[in-house]
């Protein structure tokens, strides 16, 4: 059995979604631009150091305010 969080969703396209198995991290990345992308995690600090480097204010719509909230959704896992 695995628990599944849903970081941010905008529509059934463009999502991102983390699955906890066990020790195991898996982030689900899907785009209408790219496809599904998977990335695994073997700890936690590893998931949110590649978080903070993935999103960045300035590539962001909402800048630093939906950066923080995608951070902090990751620091709640």
């Amino acid at each position: 059995m695995f628990k599944k969080y849903e970081i941010y969703k905008k529509d059934k396209y463009n999502m991102l979604t983390v699955e906890v198995q066990g020790k195991t991290l898996i982030v689900r990345e899907i785009s209408d631009q790219w496809g599904e992308e998977c990335h695994t995690f073997v700890s936690r600090p590893e998931m949110l150091h590649w978080a903070e480097n993935r999103f960045r204010a300035e590539g962001l719509e909402g800048g630093e305010t939906e950066r923080d909230s995608i951070l902090e959704a990751f620091r709640s896992i």
